[in-house]
């Protein structure tokens, strides 16, 4: 070959060479980009006293800066990836070498490459690069390295790779990592715990804490035994933590405390709508308004209200059937037990014997309680040998019958002051159904409804001394169709005064009460009162026909406690970034001297929350009227509280929502029961007889320990006798002479003497007037009263 040629090959070679590197770099990333990079980080969210109950993240990921992370933990994954990371320039030369030459055997063979990356290469290759395993790609991170090494000091660049680095169990980065598998913070990783996630990279699934436990030991031992040797830690010290077990949590959890998946799912899906994609990798600090307290009162309380109602039922079978009692276990793992019923197992029935037995799933024998077998009994399928079903230890060796109920329902409560969610729950069980009934089922409200027709009558010119007839009453309904509404018994009971109306729940009274006042009127305060976006202006929705959720309708009734302010229930009350700056605030009222130093003068004046939607004397004539409701009528089993309480009960037609919104001077609950296919509950199912006891159950363990309190009325208030009952009025229209007959200080039959009484010009004129008809007295069981 002539000189000529050799020249013109070099010269081929050298083009080559330099048209392959401008390909190859000619989309190099800039290192500099690294210099205020931060990866995605996981929003947490955090209940009102600081108890964390979830996280929103793409990558699971909790951001820990460098000068917070323990000195033994960086030095275990530098002992495991890259001891002389603060002595290269981004490139082991030696380490490379050796791993290239492997990789020529690698590439003959077709295997994947080796590594012998240092931390920098590898941040290179994680936030700049592909995963891609080519020798361009192995070229393109080793320039990027040291480009890194010139932009970024060591700490960042480590601060950056233990950030980022996917260790496994759902964990991106060292914090998430010790959360997920230990239950700590990096804090309060001992020695032997920091080794084994310095163990992670090489293959989280390699190394797995209980599939491959043996390889993760190991490889563990091995990171200790390098600190040792290196001098980072002593001989002793690595041999004791060599000698310990590896334990970790059974599966990693977003949160410890596993009560609020309604409240949490409500909370991000509100998020979302407001800040978008950078929800899930901002890295924010969510405070929410729960209460982790009234949260699993909550939960636990429409459990076993939803239960108790599904046992009246009856037993609906057995949810799965084996003929071969051999292996019954493998059929039972294809259904579990809600997960909010820690203590429903899977079982079969192995003998009917004396009632009925069962093995349990995890190895327990036991006999049923003979209540639940003949409960079982009479219900439909009965039970059968093979039958599979769900069981709850009641004592050693005896078990429960347990079914999950069909009917569902929910239960709000919220702060009436600051509108803060104090509690959500959805449903019977998110593990079973993440639909959210509090905030996403539209339901008719029946005759929860009742209060938002008298406080607008009471806004426009009705009394608490006013009268208006409960009676027959025809009116053209829909199609042409005549419409006649009656009330739940039947019965009419004459001449009323209002109070009586809400206490009874009469229907009749009411249409005749809007038609008086106008269901224009109504309508409109419906939607600025926020019980629903729109209603139709028809007489109907003065009982209750319009939709409404759970969430509005209980926020709604606020105004009735806190004076007459609409209040905008919220579950978010503060969202810091990552660096700690607030970027959303629920409360958003001025109080210029709260950063002042306290010098003893008077306190800051903080205006109250919410717009004026209603006059506070109204809302103190409602809230003393519906504690009536509470004290002697449909939801009179209320009072065993012994609390000042008031509320309403509702219930639709056919008996197909449920309904009870009650409250204290401090907190509004509103609960609701129906099926999600809004068939009926069945007859007599009604307000008083589900939801009551439910609101019952959760407010007695809300309100133990508190102090008891009052409803406030407002200063301007005045106050006469009407039948017996202390009522409110504005100032000018209280009655001047009010003639009682019957004393209502308790629970009283209803076939009293109708009250008459002088009433103003103005009422005269606005309330129906007609004498009583002959005493009737309906059943004296109120449960079924609406």
């Amino acid at each position: 070959m002539t000189g000529i040629a050799v020249l013109s090959l070099i010269a081929v070679a050298g083009f080559s060479l330099a048209v392959y590197a401008a390909w190859l770099f000619h989309d190099m990333p800039d290192a500099s980009d690294l210099a205020d990079y931060r990866p995605p980080t996981a929003t947490r969210v955090y209940a009102w006293d600081g108890t964390l109950i979830g996280e929103f993240s793409k990558e699971r990921r909790i951001f820990v800066p460098y000068d917070q992370m323990p000195p033994t933990l960086v030095r275990a994954f530098l002992a495991a990836e890259d001891r002389n990371f603060f002595a290269h320039g981004g490139v082991d030369v030696t380490g490379l070498g050796r791993a290239m030459a492997k990789n020529v055997l690698n590439a003959a063979k077709g295997r994947r490459f080796e590594g012998g990356s240092t931390i920098t290469q590898q941040v290179a290759k994680n936030v700049l690069l592909s995963n891609e395993a080519t020798v361009g790609r192995k070229l393109k991170e080793a320039i990027l390295a040291q480009r890194l090494e010139r932009t970024l000091d060591k700490p960042h660049i480590l601060e950056l790779y233990l950030n980022e680095i996917w260790l496994g169990y759902r964990s991106y980065g060292v914090g998430a990592a010790a959360y997920n598998y230990f239950g700590k913070p990096l804090s309060d990783l001992s020695l032997a715990e920091c080794a084994y996630l310095a163990a992670l990279p090489k293959g989280p699934d390699n190394y797995h804490p209980t599939r491959n436990k043996e390889a993760a030991l190991r490889r563990r031992n091995w990171i200790l035994g390098q600190m040792a040797e290196i001098g980072w830690v002593s001989q002793a010290d690595a041999q004791a933590a060599m000698k310990e077990d590896l334990k970790v949590q059974a599966a990693p959890t977003r949160a410890q405390y596993r009560d609020a998946d309604y409240f949490v799912e409500e909370v991000r899906r509100r998020a979302l709508q407001t800040m978008g994609p950078k929800l899930t990798e901002g890295g924010y600090y969510m405070r929410t308004t729960l209460d982790p307290r009234l949260q699993t009162m909550a939960r636990v309380s429409l459990m076993k209200g939803l239960e108790q109602y599904d046992r009246r039922h009856g037993w609906r079978g057995a949810w799965g059937h084996v003929e071969d009692l051999a292996n019954w276990e493998q059929e039972a793992k294809a259904k579990s037990p809600p997960s909010e019923r820690r203590g429903w197992r899977s079982a079969v029935v192995d003998s009917l014997e004396g009632g009925g037995h069962v093995r349990v799933i995890d190895g327990g024998k036991g006999v049923l309680e003979g209540a639940d077998v003949a409960w079982a009994r009479a219900g439909r399928g009965g039970l059968k040998v093979g039958d599979l079903v769900f069981v709850e230890p009641s004592a050693p060796g005896r078990y429960n019958l347990r079914q999950i109920p069909v009917v569902n329902g929910a239960l709000v409560a919220i702060e009436p002051y600051s509108g803060r969610v104090l509690a959500m729950v959805g449903g019977y069980s998110f593990s079973l159904s993440n639909f959210n009934r509090a905030t996403q089922a539209m339901r008719q409200p029946g005759s929860a409804f009742k209060p938002f027709v008298y406080a607008t009558a009471l806004e426009n010119g009705f009394t608490p001394a006013s009268t208006v007839l409960d009676g027959p009453i025809t009116l053209p309904g829909a199609g042409g169709q005549a419409w006649s509404p009656e009330n739940y018994h039947r019965n009419f009971l004459g001449p009323q005064f209002l109070r009586r109306g809400l206490e009874l729940s009469l229907n009749t009274m009411t249409v005749r009460l809007a038609q008086s006042v106008g269901m224009k009127k109504i309508a409109n305060n419906a939607v600025t009162w926020g019980v629903s976006p729109q209603m139709d202006p028809v007489l109907a929705m003065a009982l209750g026909a319009g939709e409404t959720t759970p969430f509005r309708l209980t926020a709604a009734y606020a105004p009735f406690v806190n004076g007459g302010r609409r209040i905008e229930p919220h579950l978010i009350e503060l969202v810091e970034d990552r660096e700690g700056k607030v970027i959303r605030k629920s409360d958003q009222r001025d109080c210029p001297r709260c950063d002042a130093a306290f010098t003893g003068d008077e306190s800051p004046r903080i205006p109250a929350t919410g717009q004026q939607i209603m006059d506070p004397i109204t809302a103190y004539e409602i809230t003393n009227m519906l504690q009536g409701v509470v004290q002697r009528g449909t939801a009179a089993a209320v009072s065993s509280l012994g609390r000042p309480l008031a509320g309403k009960t509702g219930t639709t037609n056919d008996y197909r929502s449920a309904w009870f919104v009650g409250y204290s001077p401090d907190m509004v609950v509103g609960v609701f029961v129906g099926f999600d296919d809004n068939r009926s509950l069945g007859n007599n199912e009604t307000g008083a007889v589900d939801a009551v006891p439910i609101f019952i159950d959760f407010m007695r363990d809300a309100l133990k320990n508190t102090p008891v309190r009052d409803f406030k009325p407002p200063k301007e208030a005045k106050f006469a006798m009407v039948n017996g009952i202390r009522e409110a009025f504005r100032p000018g229209s209280e009655p001047r002479t009010v003639e009682t007959s019957t004393t209502l200080a308790g629970p009283q039959p209803y076939d009293q003497v109708w009250p008459g009484g002088q009433l103003s010009g103005a009422d005269n004129a606005s309330a129906a007037r007609a004498p009583p008809p002959p005493a009737k007295k309906p059943p004296e069981d109120l449960s079924g009263l609406y």
